[in-house]
């Protein structure tokens, strides 16, 4: 159902007079929402169809400069730390707008269940509407706005939360604040988590069942810094909260002798245990990632792949390419979907992974380390290890005598460090590896305001995002501000 009345955050293509009378009629001329199947099926599209990882990725640390005559502003802009020149695919104001007509259509199936008669029928959409409305927001205000901080949180501008479907052309919107974004967030994670039924999806992989839904409170919670809350959402992601079982066992002589193209598949299929919630996007990254200018480098793998880490050993990661310029880990395989049967053009698809099993591990760590339960974070690192590290490139294999992490091999390896911020820098260097080419390292240098310096080619010339640049969050597009939205400073 993709006829939905979207807010004017979104671009509006459409004359005035138009608009009025399109907004008078149904959301869907094939039929109205009245049943539970409608609902659910509008629900496929209340999950943000854009990625996030093109631009995210290209800012982290993990990207460095190949020498190529690449120049696609998809990759270099972001590299650069401007705003990106475009509006298409894998740009951040697409992206925008795919979060937005995911509430739009959340908001849709919210408005459609309020007016039933049997609402006790719907109770699992309208958990996973409330899911899916705050998953997009959250998204949003961690993308376009600050990090959350209590000290600041009440007046750092956020982004519209918007609850209801919207009725008018030119609606206003405030921005509000980071805080008061943080509040619906976790209202609707609150009062949705409880509600959700795994056993109405046919596909659980791309919907909120409830693992997904823990896990993403276990993120929520950590960038709110409530720690305490990360630990029990993320220990009821899996039963028993035993997340070892589901961690891709990367290490493994069976993983290592994989075929190129079939380590490709399998890391986004949903049998994968390790993935908890996927999303279909169209996107070009998977066909681009290898090839683009600013990505993994020579010396960004030697450091983050190849060296030596607090196991003592190396990772069991395989990074291919012929060559520098295409170095690259097997993560995504494009679906090409034509646009007729008898067409030779159609549109490139990714599938995304969301939420893992890894994350939902270093988060719970993470938490762990704060709450000073040292002995639950050496066991989680250690599962962690016990399918990644390796004892050398000549003998890739896992001996935990010799490869286990000990608090007094994290003292050793940051010598300048207490235990705590050796376990925190622990946790964010293994996830620096794990989550290379999915642009999840941006959060972590945005949660803990980390500089990151580019160096081009030429080994002169730099570019710094210092702690305070505001291209640490990025721009709004520029039709919001005639939703009466201002725009982030530059």
């Amino acid at each position: 159902m993709k006829k939905i009345k979207y807010i004017l955050l979104i671009t509006l293509g459409v004359s005035v007079s138009s608009c009025s009378k399109y907004l008078e009629h149904s959301p869907d001329d094939r039929a109205k929402l009245n049943t539970v199947d409608k609902v659910a099926e509008l629900l496929v599209t209340a999950y943000p169809q854009a990625n996030y990882i093109t631009f995210t990725e290209s800012m982290t640390d993990n990207a460095g400069d190949k020498g190529t005559a690449s120049t696609d502003v998809l990759n270099s802009d972001p590299w650069h730390f401007i705003d990106v020149r475009g509006r298409d695919l894998d740009t951040p104001d697409y992206y925008w707008n795919a979060c937005y007509k995911a509430i739009a259509a959340a908001n849709q199936a919210l408005a459609a269940i309020d007016v039933a008669t049997n609402q006790a029928d719907y109770a699992a959409q309208k958990g996973e509407a409330l899911l899916a409305r705050a998953y997009a927001h959250f998204m949003l205000v961690t993308l376009y706005c600050k990090p959350y901080n209590v000290a600041t949180a009440g007046t750092d501008p956020g982004i519209p939360y918007v609850t209801v479907p919207e009725t008018v052309v030119f609606a206003k919107y405030s921005r509000k604040t980071v805080a008061y974004v943080y509040q619906q967030i976790e209202s609707d994670i609150t009062v949705g988590l409880p509600l959700i039924q795994d056993k109405v999806y046919t596909v659980p992989k791309y919907h909120f069942t409830s693992g997904a839904a823990h896990a993403f409170a276990a993120r929520f919670y950590l960038f709110k810094k409530d720690y305490q809350k990360v630990v029990d959402h993320a220990n009821q992601v899996f039963g028993g909260g035993n997340i070892l079982p589901n961690l891709k066992p990367v290490n493994s002589t069976a993983y290592r002798s994989l075929q190129y193209y079939d380590l490709q598949a399998q890391y986004t299929q949903a049998t994968n245990k390790s993935n908890i919630l996927l999303v279909e996007a169209q996107s070009l990254w998977g066909r681009s990632y290898a090839s683009y200018n600013y990505g993994l480098t020579n010396d960004i793998m030697s450091k983050i792949y190849s060296g030596t880490n607090v196991t003592s050993g190396t990772w069991g990661w395989i990074v291919y390419g012929g060559t520098p310029e295409v170095l690259n880990v097997p993560k995504f395989r494009e679906h090409f979907v034509l646009t007729s049967q008898n067409s030779s053009t159609g549109d490139p698809y990714n599938i995304i992974p969301l939420f893992t099993a890894e994350e939902v591990l270093f988060n719970r760590a993470e938490a762990n380390t704060y709450l000073g339960n040292t002995a639950a974070v050496i066991q989680d690192l250690n599962d962690y290890a016990s399918v990644r590290a390796v004892l050398s490139s000549g003998n890739p294999t896992y001996n935990a005598t010799t490869l286990a992490i000990t608090t007094d091999k994290v003292l050793r390896f940051y010598p300048s460090m207490s235990l705590k911020d050796g376990l925190i820098s622990t946790i964010l260097d293994f996830k620096r590896v794990e989550f290379c080419f999915e642009g999840l390292r941006w959060f972590d240098i945005l949660r803990y305001n980390l500089p990151v310096v580019h160096t081009a080619f030429d080994g002169k010339t730099t570019y710094t995002l210092g702690p305070n640049d505001p291209h640490r969050q990025l721009q709004l597009p520029a039709e919001a501000t005639l939703a009466g939205l201002e725009r982030n400073p530059r």
